[in-house]
């Protein structure tokens, strides 16, 4: 067993990883995570580290089979978190764990909703499309939950779930024309069909559907989106002041982008949106002060 220094040496090299990935990959993530304190912040870096190893898995160029196979390894090296772990996500999640309720096992749904991905599944309704979010964002809520060192349980618990759907909605119809071109529709068949959508390309790579439906089906899935929103956002007088700002400051980036959409569906026909940096520092800003007021 490693001696203690050079164990403490080995962790803290490992936070830095995790957060050196945060900052150069995390568009959104990264405004809230600089409120917390330096435990949750560095706790919070590795849960994106890990989560992000997935994500790219799922979104990389290797074949079906090939990623199905990365997907099972890297749930097995959950049961390999510990402090001399060759992996330095690894290294930073069990430290994580020892000093705070974070619980990883919700990781095994993230990297469900990652293998239906690369599986190509669809939804037909909308309560099908919800269980993927839960998987996929869901997971990553209640997660937090433990960074913010609160018990995993309870109404707590289903108040970061529903978050992480309200996020999880808002990023489909954000990259509603970019997954399209890669061959992911996430909406409903049972939503396309009422409004009238297929959701074609032409040679260009735009949609063939007039815009007025499409825009009709994006307003309809906010609507959904905003009622998550309105029982998620209920999770954040049960946080301490600082999560509690790091939480209203990511979920408060996702739901102005959530606003913008829905304002101008045609955003999301042309191009991936998102907001300008300085808006999102502001969102920040204000979450931090008027959190810890």
């Amino acid at each position: 067993m490693a001696p203690a220094r050079g164990r403490d040496d080995r962790t803290r090299r490992a936070y830095e990883y995790c957060e050196r990935i945060t900052r150069q990959q995390a568009r959104n993530f990264s405004y809230g995570i600089r409120l917390l304190p330096p435990t949750k912040r560095r706790a919070l870096s590795a849960v994106y580290a890990f989560a992000r190893l997935v994500d790219d898995i799922g979104d990389g160029t290797a074949s079906t089979e090939d990623k199905l196979v990365r997907l099972q390894r890297a749930r097995d090296s959950l049961r390999n978190v510990h402090q001399d772990a060759k992996d330095p996500v690894l290294v930073a999640l069990a430290d994580a764990r020892r000093r705070l309720p974070v619980p990883l096992e919700a990781f095994h749904e993230l990297i469900d909703g990652c293998e239906a991905d690369v599986r190509g599944n669809s939804y037909e309704t909308f309560e099908e499309l919800v269980h993927y979010c839960r998987c996929v964002a869901g997971s990553i809520g209640r997660l937090s939950l433990g960074v913010f060192g609160q018990r995993v349980t309870g109404v707590a618990a289903e108040r970061a779930d529903a978050l992480g759907v309200a996020l999880q909605l808002t990023n489909i119809l954000r990259d509603l024309l970019e997954d399209r071109r890669s061959g992911r529709i996430y909406l409903p068949r049972q939503d396309l069909r009422r409004f009238g959508v297929r959701l074609d390309l032409d040679r260009r790579g735009g949609f063939t559907d007039e815009e007025s439906r499409i825009a009709e089906l994006v307003r309809f899935q906010g609507q959904r989106a905003e009622r998550w929103y309105a029982e998620g956002l209920r999770l954040l007088p049960m946080l301490d002041h600082r999560s509690r700002a790091c939480c209203a400051a990511m979920a408060g980036i996702y739901h102005e982008l959530l606003r913008r959409i829905t304002e101008d569906p045609g955003l999301v026909t042309r191009a991936r949106t998102s907001l300008p940096g300085w808006q999102k520092a502001v969102v920040a800003a204000r979450s931090l002060a008027g959190m810890t007021s």
